[in-house]
């Protein structure tokens, strides 16, 4: 077949760069080796800085924690051990059962073997028997062995196993006994070895998961190959940037995990366009340069859009004014940045040095039955015949169908999780946390309260101290004990109030504004120059959640205005950029409905292994927004810039987007699957969060690429017609990122059901062919 659609100059930024690294192969892929070396070269020279836990918390909790760091005093870790006779227990005020008591001689050996022991390991100081702090409850039947990890707080989690090891050997030599250890450096360590298996395991799984559904997809190896190679490098590329990047704007574990999520995501995805519209043009009898200069034209600058539009959405993040948000956002926008400039660059140079062997390792009967496929989707245009027909009664059914998903959503319960709700029972930290809170409520997370003076020693600050310690207890937000540390160099005092209500979240936080809101003011509020902000776990969580509550709304409104104008500014038309926005809001609200639905009423929890947890993770629905509103604008971008055009060639509206949907349905489908399989794999981790996270992207993706690209989309274009490339006089002023697109020649044959456009007929006014 003649070349009749060949490209004379190549126009717009894509068309430019895969024309350029088509003719310079070498130094493409050569500069793209480079980078990735001198990236993690330089990353790994510079070190990555991580978040503190001051830059953390906002509100009143971050200002306790920078208080003592600007005053140089290090807050250790602080570790309880439990000792209490086994079935006798306090809760709810009620003792239960029989066993030992404080006063018994063995109750007193046992104590004395967890002290010794961990006293030995070299890693504890500061270690406080029961008997003299008082740390005995009521029944006698429950005591506390209190003492602090040696050096960094933030690196206690790191050498507090010794320590663990001492404890149990304590319990295995007290079988009578519930011997059992909680605290800063315990709790983080099993935090963060859930944590870090959790994500070992998903990136393991991720890599293989995704190679085998591109094997499937192309037939080929060599093929299947390079949408992972290019996403891992655009990755690790990555990974050296965002370590520099660090000492200005501070990272986190969770945030390169993130960045691996997302990397993976959208480098496979912007791959795998371009892959294939370079494979459907070589297919329909253009040259090997030819088919390079089209995919480059038409998938290569539909990458740029919905990259450019990604990284607007992860940008979204910055404004959160939290730390851990901000390092996310920046990662993953730093991410998809590269693998954007990967896939338009280096990407066809790639194809140009391969040629036919990117065709090599086929497997024997897929490889056969690809080369003999079309390019077209059979599956979609069957769905694409009754949509098109009754594009009113399908529109009803869909988006009906999305909106009674969305409804469970209306009531959706944000909350910061609690250890047994995050983990179950599995782990021992979780039970010991329950335990020593069923006998001291609030004793093993208590508020903390950082007491800033001229004078520390001043009368009326020590009479407000007293005054705050046993108003604490008469208003009815702590049983007591209130301990008071003062470092009088300093002119601070540290204050530890065992909140009423404990790990129950409601109550603790009622205590928690009882102690800000009346203890506070009547005592210590009352005595000039002094400072004294409260926070403590609860406090955290509580400041956490205020501040991401007030960030959603310019969050959200800052994300859906800036796609908006790009949408417009890349298609010229308003009504391209008002669908686009409706129904990713649509999809978006689906899979909100769907987590609620899963994680908070428990339908089909227990497929997932989420029973009881009864709460959606308060980060989480500002995350997915993001998040979700980027990757799916892949899709959208992808499929309307082929309907697009397909309309500029000479089709009809109609005609378009059949032409749209059927040719890129195969793609689109490939990519979903492999985001959905990757998504899917975090619902199988342990962490309720993970599988909150990973249920919430894999239920959006595929109803993204199904629902809302198959059945709404079209049946909206269809309905709308001509008005699809609508755009006000007015707005014309607007910069015009639409003339990237060439409009190739139409060629001799077109798809079953579908006639060319008349010459005569009149095309959009905005085309530029």
């Amino acid at each position: 077949m003649a070349d009749t659609g060949r490209l004379e100059r190549p126009r717009g930024i894509a068309a430019r760069a895969g024309s350029w690294s088509a003719r310079h192969r070498w130094a493409a892929v050569g500069g793209w080796v480079l980078l990735v070396i001198l990236a993690l070269a330089v990353g790994s020279m510079t070190g990555r800085v991580d978040v503190t836990d001051s830059e953390q918390v906002p509100g009143e909790s971050g200002r306790v924690s920078k208080i003592l760091d600007e005053a140089g005093i290090d807050d250790a870790a602080g570790e309880t051990v439990l000792i209490q006779a086994k079935g006798g227990q306090t809760k709810g005020g009620q003792t239960k059962g029989g066993g030992l008591t404080a006063n018994d001689p063995a109750f007193r050996k046992a104590v004395d073997a967890v002290m010794a022991g961990v006293r030995d390991t070299g890693q504890v100081t500061a270690v406080r028997s029961p008997y003299e702090t008082k740390t005995i409850s009521a029944d006698r039947r429950s005591a506390l062995v209190q003492f602090e990890m040696r050096g960094d707080a933030e690196k206690a989690a790191d050498h507090v196993q010794p320590v663990l090891d001492a404890v149990d050997k304590a319990r295995d030599g007290h079988q009578g006994l519930r011997i059992e250890e909680f605290g800063d450096a315990s709790g983080q360590k099993a935090f963060d070895d859930a944590f870090g298996d959790d994500f070992t395991q998903a990136e393991y799984s991720a890599l293989p998961v995704a190679l085998g559904i591109l094997l499937i997809v192309f037939g080929a190896l060599v093929a299947a190959l390079l949408p992972v190679v290019l996403a891992m490098t655009a990755f690790l590329a990555t990974t050296g940037l965002v370590a520099m990047v660090s000492h200005w704007v501070h990272m986190s574990d969770t945030a390169n995990s993130v960045m691996l999520l997302v990397g993976l995501a959208v480098g496979v995805d912007y791959c795998l366009f371009y892959l294939r519209r370079e494979r459907e043009e070589r297919a329909a009898g253009r040259d090997a340069q030819t088919a390079l200069r089209v995919a480059a034209a038409t998938s290569g600058r539909a990458i740029l859009v919905s990259g450019v539009t990604v990284i607007v959405a992860m940008a979204g993040m910055l404004f959160t004014g939290i730390a851990e948000f901000k390092a996310m956002g920046l990662a993953t926008l730093m991410v998809v940045a590269v693998a954007m400039v990967g896939s338009v660059t280096v990407l066809p140079a790639l194809l140009s040095l391969l040629g036919e062997r990117v065709e090599k390792g086929r497997l024997p009967l897929l490889g056969r039955a690809k080369r003999r496929g079309g390019t077209e989707s059979r599956v979609w245009r069957a769905v694409l015949g009754p949509v098109l027909r009754r594009p009113k009664l399908s529109l009803a059914l869909a988006g009906g169908a999305l909106i009674a998903l969305a409804v469970p959503a209306v009531g959706m319960n944000t909350a910061n999780l609690t250890m047994d709700q995050e983990f179950g029972d599995r782990l021992p930290v979780v039970n010991a946390y329950n335990h020593i809170d069923e006998a001291f409520p609030g004793g093993s997370d208590p508020a903390r309260v950082v007491v800033k003076a001229d004078d520390i020693d001043a009368a009326p600050v020590r009479d407000a101290l007293a005054r705050f310690r046993a108003e604490a207890v008469a208003k009815g937000a702590s049983k007591g004990p209130v301990e008071v540390t003062v470092h009088h160099e300093q002119n601070l005092a540290v204050v530890e109030v065992p909140l009423i209500g404990g790990s129950d979240e409601g109550k603790a936080e009622k205590s928690l504004d009882v102690l800000r809101n009346e203890v506070r003011p009547a005592t210590l509020g009352t005595v000039d120059g002094v400072d004294a902000p409260i926070g403590g776990s609860t406090a955290s969580s509580k400041d956490f959640n205020d501040k991401l509550g007030s960030a959603v709304t310019p969050v959200f409104a800052f994300v859906v205005v800036f796609a908006f104008l790009l949408m417009l500014m890349s298609f010229r038309s308003l009504t391209v950029a008002v669908t686009s926005i409706v129904l990713n809001l649509l999809s978006v609200g689906a899979a909100y409905g769907v987590l609620t639905a899963v994680f908070q009423h428990g339908w089909g929890a227990g497929l997932v292994g989420a029973e009881g947890v009864g709460a959606i993770v308060s980060w989480l629905p500002l995350f997915l927004f993001v998040i979700l509103f980027g990757l799916s604008m892949d899709y959208h971008v992808f499929v309307v810039s082929r309907i697009r055009e397909a309309r500029l060639a000479g089709r009809t509206t109609k005609d378009a987007v059949v032409h749209g949907v059927v040719t890129t349905a195969g793609v689109v489908t490939s990519a979903a699957v492999i985001m959905v399989a990757v998504f899917s794999i975090f619902g199988t981790l342990s962490m309720q969060s993970m599988k909150q996270m990973g249920v919430g992207l894999a239920a959006a993706v595929l109803i993204d690429a199904t629902v809302i690209r198959g059945v709404l989309l079209p049946a909206v274009m269809s309905l709308l017609g001509e008005r699809n490339w609508y755009l006000p006089k007015w707005l014309g002023w607007l910069p015009d990122l639409a003339h990237d697109e060439p409009a190739p020649a139409q060629r001799s044959s077109t798809l079953v059901g579908a006639s060319p456009m008349p010459e005569a007929e009149e095309r959009p006014r905005h085309a530029r062919v």
